[in-house]
């Protein structure tokens, strides 16, 4: 946060901005920044930072670092945080970035959450220039095993248990089409190819006819708790490239991410 430079004796709105700037700039020091550090970081005197540093301790955003002459931030800005992040509308966040995908694809985009060992469509946006019509609707419930937003879901939110969500929800899996996965021992390959590339694909394996391409989206902790993806015919995936079109639903999952505050591995 750059800040114009003022008197000496900040006060008012330059006060408060010169505040949220040493908070900023004590992000990146966990374990503490020296007094004089802070100062020439912020590019103010030592005698004003140490003032607007007793209001934020008065505050308890800041506090004393071991290190002696050292300040550090508090838990309470972790707490602020999270009541700001719980206030976003993944919905309202995620609109226009999926309308962007609906218009760059043509086709069926969809936002989905995950609950119980279940992906559920919470968001779709209809094709613009496909003809087919998928079956998915808002609130529908989808198993994780032949989704390619259930298979993410599988990649990271349930990483490492992946047999223990087979052994539970074994009465469950289907085979729906000649190509569902209900070998758990190809399922795990089709995992680590997901980790490998960061992308989903179901490969007419709820729908014939039907395939779909799938990223995640991260939250500031990297959990992978929405999934974005696109629908379309299996003809019109071939046309268009997997790979191509993993890179735009990917795009859109990423630009989602840094909304919700998270830093997407590439």
């Amino acid at each position: 946060m750059a800040i114009a430079n003022g008197p000496e004796s900040p006060s008012g709105t330059q006060s408060l901005l010169r505040g949220l700037q040493l908070m900023e700039l004590l992000s990146n020091f966990p374990n503490g920044c020296p007094l004089a550090k802070l100062a020439d970081e912020a590019g103010m005197s030592k005698s004003t930072t140490h003032r607007l540093l007793q209001g934020l301790q008065s505050a308890g955003y800041v506090t004393a670092a071991p290190t002696p002459g050292s300040y550090r931030l508090t838990t309470k800005c972790v707490a602020v945080g999270q009541k700001a992040l719980s206030s976003l509308n993944v919905i309202h966040v995620s609109a226009r970035h999926l309308e962007a995908l609906n218009l760059e694809s043509g086709e069926t985009v969809n936002l989905s959450s995950v609950e119980n060992g279940r992906a559920i469509m919470i968001y779709k946006l209809e094709p613009t220039r496909g003809m087919i019509r998928t079956r998915a609707y808002v609130g529908q419930h989808l198993s994780l095993y032949c989704s390619a937003m259930g298979k993410l879901y599988l990649a990271h939110t349930y990483a490492g248990t992946m047999a223990s969500y087979w052994e539970t929800c074994r009465d469950e899996i289907t085979t729906w089409t000649k190509h569902t996965i209900t070998d758990p021992k190809r399922m795990e390959k089709e995992i680590q190819e997901i980790r490998k590339c960061g992308y989903a694909v179901d490969r007419e394996e709820n729908e014939l006819g039907i395939c779909c391409v799938a990223a995640p989206i991260f939250d500031v902790l990297g959990r992978v708790q929405y999934a974005v993806s696109v629908s379309l015919a299996s003809a019109r995936l071939k046309q268009c490239g997997e790979k191509e079109l993993a890179r735009k639903v990917m795009g859109a999952a990423r630009k989602i991410s840094e909304e919700l505050g998270a830093i997407a591995p590439d």
